[in-house]
């Protein structure tokens, strides 16, 4: 066995460790939605640390944290849909060019990819993504949020992060 052969072990491993993570944060993600519509109505809200943070039930017709909620755009849900879906696509490519010593971006983008999905998901079953984490601080008030968008912010951190601080081969002393 070459050298050839190792490596795509080592990307066959870590290909099934970012899907691993992708699905371990759908299934959060579609577990804790699934608990909030059943324990708390449509609206309703369960103070957990007054004055700062609650458990919510809402239901949101727009992209993250709200964005585009009160459009009354035709085909908004579909063009919601389609934006998922492209980049969804982008994520993957992304995903499978990975390089196994990329740990930080790898982890970044299975991050993405579970919570796209798990919102994606919500979009073609139901119409709407239920979000449920909801902090407010006197006048400040952060848009309710659930598991899939807090993967996606993490994920796009690490790979914010991850620009951050790889440098390159110029950067490094090498040539380009």
């Amino acid at each position: 066995m070459g050298s050839k052969s190792v490596r795509r072990g080592g990307q066959l491993e870590m290909r099934r460790l970012h899907l691993l993570i992708a699905l371990v944060v759908f299934a959060a993600d579609q577990l804790t939605k699934w608990v909030i519509g059943s324990a708390i109505p449509l609206h309703d809200a369960w103070p957990v640390i007054p004055g700062f943070f609650r458990l919510t039930h809402v239901k949101n017709r727009g992209a993250a944290f709200g964005i585009f909620a009160d459009s009354t755009a035709p085909m908004k849900i579909e063009v919601l849909i389609l934006l998922s879906v492209m980049a969804l696509v982008v994520v993957l490519l992304l995903l499978w060019q990975q390089q196994p010593g990329a740990r930080r971006t790898g982890l970044g983008l299975a991050l993405i990819l579970g919570g796209a999905i798990g919102n994606l998901f919500d979009r073609l079953a139901r119409g709407s993504v239920v979000d449920f984490l909801e902090f407010y601080l006197r006048g400040f008030h952060w848009p309710a949020f659930n598991v899939a968008d807090s993967a996606i912010v993490i994920g796009a951190s690490l790979l914010v992060l991850d620009m951050l601080l790889t440098r390159s081969p110029k950067q490094a002393g090498g040539r380009v």
